[in-house]
Parts: C-alpha cells; structure tokens; sequence
C-alpha cells in the first residue's frame, strides 16, 4: 500500500529542521571541525533526499512543485555514494542557502494538502 505523500513531506519537513536546529548559532568552520555535526547532518540530508525519491515515485504532481526536486535526490546519491569525495564547504553553503528555503515551501505545501 502506498504511503500518503503527506508523510514524505513531513520527513523533509523534520530533517531540515533538525538540520537547521543542528547548525544554529554555528559557523562554517564549525561544521569543518565537528565531525559529529557533519555525520548528524548529513544523515538528515540522505533522509530529505530518500523522502524526495520516494515522494516522487508515489505523486510526482506533488514532488514537481518543489522547486529543484531533482538535485536535492542527486545531493543525497552524492553524499551516500560520493562519501569520498564530499566538499564540507558546499554542504554548508546548500544549509545556509538553500534548506530555510526548503523547509519553508514544504511546511506551505504540507498546509494546503
């Protein structure tokens, strides 16, 4: 049976705010030196990715309204299969940059479902 698209997006919904939560009042350097954080994080990231995959497997109507649906489930494959490659600064700049973005058109999207 196919889950409700509601409970992907409440998976990204919570990963991005417990990543935001995980960085706050943090710097780039910060998340440089703390292994720890960038474990934490980007285990979140595998999940909005995962959550982003599936969502768009069960209704693409939905998942195409996320802008760049696409490169958040490449950014997950990057950070599960490129493991060795993965660039701290770039991870850092998609938090600051791109996830408050994010979570806020997935928190108005889960309201008008």
């Amino acid at each position: 049976m196919p889950r409700d698209p509601k409970v992907f997006l409440e998976d990204i919904r919570l990963a991005s705010e417990n990543i935001l939560a995980f960085t706050r009042n943090k710097t780039r350097d910060d998340y440089c030196r703390d292994a720890l954080l960038r474990s934490a994080v980007e285990r979140q990231f595998e999940i909005i990715g995962e959550a982003m995959k599936l969502l768009l497997q069960s209704n693409a109507a939905i998942a195409e309204q996320i802008p760049e649906y696409r490169r958040i489930i490449a950014f997950r494959n990057i950070l599960i299969h490129g493991y060795f490659a993965i660039d701290n600064h770039v991870v850092w700049d998609v938090i600051t940059g791109q996830l408050p973005i994010l979570h806020k058109h997935v928190a108005v999207l889960l309201q008008s479902l």
